[in-house]
Order: structure tokens, then sequence, then C-alpha cells
């Protein structure tokens, strides 16, 4: 029963990225944490967000721009350890505190804090206009590269700040579609690397038949959902899994889940 629930749930949650506009990762990562531990679903969701982008890669890579790629991807290759390694440090922290409800023992752990802070703020970007219109001039480009690769070696969320730092790079639509997935696979290869390093590997090895079928719904949603409809963002619906998110990263942050 848990492999069917694990498929439908990977299933709707890659599905959705096709009608509210937030990224694969970020829905993937409260789905898998339903499941998993969230070292876990963050490594997971790694793992599907990098075989998808690969895929992606095969398509564009001849329209990489590999100046804008040296400013911004030599910076955020590097961060992007330094924020796996933050992550990997704080799954081994001990609970910050405990308590019980109606016989339920439950625990904020320092982990779920962080990445429930995070998913709160990039929710809140995706839908706010002011937010989503931000761009940065191109001599910021390193900077960007160091926020979004630290980001999204610490919990993934890499596509949004990656996004206002390369719109105004100069580069063709080609180019920045294929430039911003070129680093976000140098960014899930390192942060994969890093996790797999750490005990981590261990954990996902012993599950792989769940993390295997998982992986392979996300990519049944993504393929389904793109034949029924055409990549739109549509408001009410955007807002609504916003709100999804919002109520599950709290509650991640109170150790209720």
């Amino acid at each position: 029963m848990d492999l069917v629930t694990i498929a439908i749930v990977s299933f709707l949650a890659a599905g959705l990225t096709l009608f509210s506009g937030f990224g694969l990762g970020t829905i993937l990562l409260p789905a898998f944490a339903i499941f998993f531990s969230v070292e876990i679903a963050i490594a997971l969701t790694a793992i599907v967000h990098l075989l998808n982008n690969l895929f992606k890669l095969q398509l564009f890579w001849k329209n990489i721009d590999s100046k804008v790629l040296m400013k911004f991807g030599v910076p955020a290759i590097i961060a992007s350890y330094f924020g796996a390694v933050l992550m990997v440090n704080l799954s081994g922290l001990k609970p910050i505190y405990a308590y019980s409800i109606g016989g339920n023992n439950f625990e904020i752990l320092p982990i779920k804090v962080v990445i429930g802070i995070l998913l709160n703020l990039f929710a809140l970007a995706e839908i706010l206009p002011s937010i989503k219109a931000l761009s940065f001039n191109k001599k910021y480009l390193p900077l960007g590269g160091i926020l979004s690769g630290f980001f999204g070696g610490l919990s993934g969320h890499q596509g949004a700040l990656r996004a206002a730092f390369l719109l105004r790079a100069g580069m063709t639509k080609e180019g920045f579609i294929a430039t911003g997935v070129a680093v976000a696979c140098l960014i899930d290869t390192i942060r994969l690397f890093k996790y797999g390093t750490a005990s981590l590997a261990d954990s996902i090895s012993s599950n792989y038949i769940i993390l295997v079928t998982a992986i392979m719904a996300a990519f049944a949603g993504s393929f389904f959902g793109a034949r029924l409809v055409k990549k739109v963002t549509i408001n009410s619906f955007q807002i609504t899994v916003a709100i999804m998110l919002f109520i599950f990263a709290n509650l991640m942050i109170a150790g209720i889940l």
C-alpha cells in the first residue's frame, strides 16, 4: 500500500508543476517528505531533478552560453557544496524542543525548521508579482551564482534565484534555458556527491524500491501532464498550491510532520 500511495502522490505532485508554475523540486520535496525523513526527501528530490534536467540538457546543450556559465556556474558549484555540507550537518543535530499533544510526541528538529522556513519564503516568492519580476544586472552574476548554488545545495531551491540573475545576462531564450539547466545539473551533481558521502547513502540504498517507484511515478506525471495541457500558470490554482506549501512548511517547523 505504501508503494501505491507514494506512486500516486509523486505522480500528482509532478503533474502539478504544469499548472501551478512551481518548480518540480519545490512540489516534490514536500510530497517525498511525507514518506521519508527531510534529508532523504531532499536527496530523492535531487535525483529526480537531476535526471529531469539531464534530459532537457541533451535537447539544448548547444545553446549554452559559456561565458555566463563560467561567471555564474563556477560560483554556484562552489557554493552548492557548502550548502550541502550545511544540510548534512543540520540533519545530525538533536531536537531543539520536544512536546506532547493528546498523547502524541513531537520534536522540533533544526533541519525541519530551516527547510520549513525556506519553503515558506520560496513559495511566497512564486506568488508575489513584485518578487517574481525581480531581475539583476549581469555584473551581479557571480553573486547570483553564490546565492543560487548555496540554497540549491541546502534544500534544492535554486530556480527562482537563478532566473532572477540570468534574465538580464543578454542571452537568447534558448541560451537562457540551456545555461540555466546546465547550472542546475552541476548543482544537483555536487550536492548529491556530498549527500552520498554521508550516511544518507545507506538510507537511500535501503529504500531503493520505494525510491525508484517515486522517481518513475514523478516522470510519468510530468509525461502525461505535458500531453494534456500546455504549461500555463492558473493564478487561483497557483495560490491554492502555495497555501498547501505554507501549511506543510509550518507543520514541518512545528515537528508535526
